[in-house]
């Protein structure tokens, strides 16, 4: 039984990237950056950072009014 092979993207990416004029490959790095950052979830310790300073600069509702956006 032959195994099923993994395509090797990285290399596929440089060989694109490669393929794009270089006056486009700034557009195509910010293209790239922005998809990451959309699919990637931020660490736990960056979310409580986050949170933290929410906290600190008062952007915090009370739990009585948690639900009270929902059509529950």
């Amino acid at each position: 039984m032959m195994a099923a092979t993994v395509p090797d993207y990285t290399d596929q990416l440089h060989k694109e990237i490669e393929k794009t004029p270089e006056e486009y490959r700034g557009l195509l790095l910010r293209i790239v950056h922005s998809f990451r950052e959309g699919v990637t979830l931020p660490t736990a310790e960056h979310s409580v950072q986050e949170g933290w300073q929410d906290v600190m600069h008062g952007n915090t509702h009370s739990v009585d009014t948690l639900w009270d956006d929902l059509n529950t």
